[in-house]
């Protein structure tokens, strides 16, 4: 939820609640609107848990309280132990955010001194007006479209540039990769799981897993290219298989895009591998560890392109 956004629910939220309880002639009106402005939260379904949990504090606190208001009267001595009793098994049973806006509904029966039903059936009234006013208006929430858009956009173009620059390095035999640009990626992926749990989380009756699975598989490419970019910096002679090895990391970025399935890159390394096994005996201690490196290479890449192929299998409607 934006600032903006956030902003203009909590203000109508809080004033509509106030008026409502303001026209039933209930006491302590502006409670209500207290309750539902702290009732305004991030997603649909932590809206729904907290209100449940208030609910749940709100009996519980009331009986407790009533219980010392009614055995050691309206004291600040029976508030103490009201807080003393209430705030631990809240704790205890998880209830915890419930403790600040029910207590305040709670310091209404010290005020007027009495546990009348009247009072209590007020007391009711005022929460269910806040937390309902405030559900109400978190049946709303913005699309996050068009930003999950530009993650895509941006996800696919930054592994894409890490890939040419891989190509680049086997190209020139010389790799000197301090892995900012997959640093910086990792950042972007991060933000754009949050945003997608976040969206998941609003979706209380039908919800789909296919942005958290699409970022999740970019990130578990990302680490992989974290990897590679350590073994790449070992590369420092050229040779034919280098050579073959970046045009293959070159095929690989240009059939990145999230509707290709990649299958064509498997078929494509299973050719490298034949070479590579067909290729003469390293003839010296360098050239065996240039070729360990390059294999290795060319494992992790097949794993980087297997996550996309069961990704995509996943999601052939595509």
């Amino acid at each position: 939820m934006g600032l903006i956004e956030r902003t203009i629910k909590m203000t109508f939220a809080t004033i509509l609640a106030v008026i409502i309880a303001s026209h039933l002639d209930l006491s302590y009106a502006i409670s209500a609107g207290i309750i539902a402005l702290l009732s305004v939260l991030d997603t649909r379904k932590s809206s729904l848990v907290i209100a449940k949990n208030r609910l749940l504090a709100f009996f519980l606190a009331f009986v407790v309280a009533s219980l010392f208001f009614y055995t050691m009267g309206f004291s600040i001595i029976a508030l103490a132990l009201y807080l003393l009793v209430t705030i631990p098994l809240l704790y205890r049973w998880h209830l915890e955010s419930g403790l600040v806006p029910i207590t305040v509904l709670v310091t209404h029966l010290l005020a007027e001194k009495s546990i009348a039903f009247p009072i209590l059936l007020n007391e009711f009234l005022l929460f269910i007006i806040g937390t309902g006013i405030a559900l109400l208006f978190n049946t709303y929430m913005g699309s996050n479209e068009g930003k999950l858009d530009k993650y895509h956009k941006e996800v696919e173009d930054g592994l894409k540039a890490i890939l040419f620059r891989f190509e680049q390095f086997l190209l020139e035999g010389q790799g000197q990769n301090e892995g900012q640009m997959i640093k910086e990626l990792d950042q972007v992926l991060e933000n754009a799981l949050q945003l997608v749990y976040r969206e998941q989380h609003n979706s209380l009756f039908q919800q789909t897993n296919y942005q958290v699975h699409y970022f999740e598989m970019r990130r578990n490419q990302n680490r992989l290219l974290n990897q590679m970019a350590v073994n790449l910096n070992k590369v420092t002679n050229q040779s034919r298989e280098s050579i073959l090895l970046s045009h293959l990391f070159h095929e690989t970025a240009c059939q990145l895009s999230e509707e290709n399935s990649a299958l064509t890159l498997i078929e494509d390394i299973e050719q490298l591998l034949e070479v590579f096994r067909q290729r003469d005996l390293p003839q010296s201690r360098q050239e065996f560890e240039d070729r360990a490196i390059l294999f290795q290479l060319l494992q992790e890449l097949e794993r980087f392109i297997d996550y996309k192929v069961a990704f995509y299998q996943d999601y052939n409607q595509l």
